[in-house]
């Protein structure tokens, strides 16, 4: 198994011998799992530990990271965050924003390990689907997006515990993993063991379907270049007589280029872009205005409101 694992990472190309490595190291089995093989895939690999204070369990875990590191001969940074205690929103986006803003100032010119595993790609895709409708819902997470890479897409939270005791490392199990005062918890504890209780492949085959949408999507995107050749607007007849599909991501892919980031409501509002005639305007959400002059339809970034 342990050998199994090693090679399906080191297949990957994401942590090459001697390779500038990140490793973000919560304690937890996964983030043991990745710290460990990079060690014996022998990329320069740091750790960063980040201390949210926000459980009894903090301070252990801080000090089973300092422990582990030490044993392996990893470099750790070890950073404290403190949440406001009238803060609002959502508890989990803040202590990963965090994460990943700290990251990138630990990084330098490194990558940024994440030990996302394809338990966790499972998980997200059928979180995304039940709350973000959308094709792009079905396509998790990528293996490396800018420096951020996740080696251990392709291992089962199974195997990293597989991997963690035949190397006889102990780890760190965060409880609030498991609390159904999560959604992901909820997937977790819930909706994963219903879906394998119908196909023990059902985690298995989310995973395999994501893979697959993801190359497909890179052709779609590739057909998106051909229609757009490079300009930043289309005619707004021409748009109409494509099929609905492609006219969607054409409308999306111009949204995104003028917003400079995600505009996923824009493409559903196509038949409202198409109703303005030739000449009009509209705001599609996230950051992005459509604007039809002359029968040409452009995007431009939604005007910010003036001050009285």
């Amino acid at each position: 198994m342990a050998d199994d694992v090693l090679e399906r990472v080191r297949a990957t190309g994401l942590l090459e011998p001697q390779a500038d490595v990140l490793a973000l190291l919560s304690g937890g089995r996964d983030s043991v799992c990745l710290l460990d093989v990079a060690v014996e895939l022998q990329s320069r690999v740091r750790a960063l530990h980040v201390n949210y204070g926000l459980r009894p369990g903090a301070d252990g875990d801080e000090a089973f990271s300092r422990q582990l590191c030490e044993r392996l001969g990893v470099p750790l940074a070890v950073r404290q965050a403190h949440r406001a205690a009238d803060a609002t929103g959502n508890l989990q986006a803040w202590a990963r924003d965090v994460r990943y803003a700290e990251a990138e100032r630990e990084a330098g010119g490194a990558l940024i390990a994440v030990a996302h595993t394809a338990s966790d790609q499972a998980e997200t895709i059928l979180y995304r689907l039940a709350s973000s409708p959308g094709r792009r819902a079905l396509l998790g997470m990528e293996p490396r997006a800018g420096r951020i890479v996740r080696p251990l897409l392709g291992i089962t939270r199974e195997e990293t515990g597989a991997w963690c005791r035949a190397r006889g490392l102990a780890w760190r199990d965060d409880p609030t993993n498991e609390s159904d005062d999560y959604a992901r918890g909820r997937v977790r504890a819930r909706l994963l063991p219903a879906l394998e209780a119908v196909d023990p492949r059902a985690a298995a085959n989310v995973v395999r379907t994501a893979g697959l949408l993801r190359d497909e999507a890179e052709v779609l995107e590739d057909v998106v270049d051909a229609t757009l050749a490079q300009r930043r607007a289309i005619e707004r007849a021409r748009l109409a007589e494509m099929p609905v599909a492609l006219a969607r991501l054409v409308v999306r892919r111009l949204a995104e280029d003028a917003a400079g980031g995600l505009c996923a409501r824009a493409a559903a509002r196509l038949d409202d872009i198409l109703a303005l005639g030739d000449d009009g305007a509209l705001d599609v959400g996230d950051g992005a205005r459509a604007v039809v002059e002359r029968g040409v339809v452009r995007f431009e970034p939604t005007p910010r409101l003036q001050d009285d």
